[in-house]
């Protein structure tokens, strides 16, 4: 170990405050509306535009929107700004009681697809859909969800990543299950309309619960690693997202215990929202997905199940990256892989325009 690095850092945590650059990069609300604000990220002095077509960032409910924008030095949001890609960003906010009664078809029919015209709108060009965990299940319903009514949305390309679609290979729901199915959902459905939300004290819980090894092993770890600038930065980044979680209307706690954990609705190929039924089958843009290889909330089975089902789709592509479940966006070791990943498929994709899909769906592992 330095001993001259661990000391400075340990100033520096100390009587500094923090290790992590937790300054946020540069964004201006487009358009806003109190179900969601659009934000388009400023660019980068000295970087060229690349010529791609924009990005926009969906996030999962629960984690704040910076989860894409961690820290300076390891953001996604800073490495496509630098990679010269227009970025946006659709901010929800936190949930209140006033919103209990919103469910996942909001975010599947209005919020995202109004979102992506806008990027359209304002960019003259359609829109790749990056998304995280649950953002990646909004995004794909969104997309096939418009297909299905034949009014496509301007998107080329939906990259989900740690999106969990076969809930009975998550371990830590799987035991769940089957007592959900003896109790018929009533003790949980009747918390939840009692309540009106899944608290955001909850799932910050939650969050920590899946960690909780690490969380044991932490201060070891830490000690080992006190001359790793980087490394306590990463932890300490971490820790403020976990700390700053969001709840979830409780409707949308409803859908996703009933829809997802009880019945495993998605892992058969969609969704029933609003009186319809909207297939993963109906998504026909490109679609990366990528797992963690560490992700206890969305292990790798459950997330490569999107791919048989994406049948629609011009192309499919399966990647696996280092990291949990926050890790494999935008961990570390993210930097090196899936962030590289990501920027092959949206460079190959970016001839892709929502006219352009006339093709034969050629979905593949």
């Amino acid at each position: 170990m330095n001993l001259v690095d661990a000391v400075a850092n340990t100033w520096d945590r100390t009587v500094v405050g923090r290790l992590a650059d937790l300054r946020r990069m540069p964004r201006d609300a487009v358009v806003g509306s109190p179900a969601g604000i659009l934000y388009r990220y400023r660019p980068l002095s000295g970087v060229d535009p690349s010529g791609g077509a924009p990005v926009l960032l969906v996030p999962p409910l629960g984690a704040p929107d910076f989860a894409y924008d961690l820290r300076r030095g390891c953001s996604l949001v800073e490495h496509l700004l630098l990679e010269g890609r227009t970025v946006y960003l659709v901010d929800y906010g936190p949930m209140s009681f006033g919103d209990r009664s919103l469910g996942i078809e909001h975010w599947v029919d209005e919020l995202i697809p109004r979102a992506v015209r806008q990027v359209a709108d304002d960019e003259g060009a359609d829109a790749h859909l990056v998304a995280w965990s649950l953002g990646g299940i909004f995004a794909l319903l969104a997309v096939a969800a418009a297909a299905q009514a034949r009014r496509p949305l301007p998107v080329r390309s939906v990259s989900a990543i740690g999106t969990p679609v076969d809930i009975s290979r998550v371990p830590l729901v799987a035991p769940l299950r089957p007592l959900a199915e003896v109790a018929g959902g009533r003790v949980v459905s009747s918390i939840y309309k009692g309540v009106g939300s899944f608290p955001a004290p909850m799932v910050s819980w939650a969050f920590h619960l899946t960690a909780v090894d690490r969380l044991v092993t932490r201060p070891l770890a830490v000690l080992s690693r006190l001359d790793d600038r980087d490394c306590l930065a990463q932890i300490e980044a971490v820790d403020h997202l976990m700390n700053n979680m969001h709840g979830y209307p409780g409707r949308v706690f409803g859908q996703i215990f009933h829809l997802l954990l009880r019945s495993n609705d998605l892992a058969a190929g969609g969704l029933r929202l609003d009186g319809r039924d909207v297939e993963l089958a109906d998504v026909d843009v490109p679609v990366l997905v990528v797992a963690g290889r560490d992700d206890v909330i969305a292990p790798l089975q459950a997330v490569r199940r999107a791919v048989p089902l994406l049948t629609g789709s011009t192309e499919v592509r399966f990647s696996t990256a280092p990291g949990g479940h926050l890790g494999v966006l935008t961990g570390r070791r993210a930097r090196d892989t899936t962030w590289p990943e990501l920027d092959r498929a949206l460079a190959d994709w970016d001839g892709t325009a929502a006219g352009d899909r006339d093709g034969e769906p050629a979905a593949g592992a």
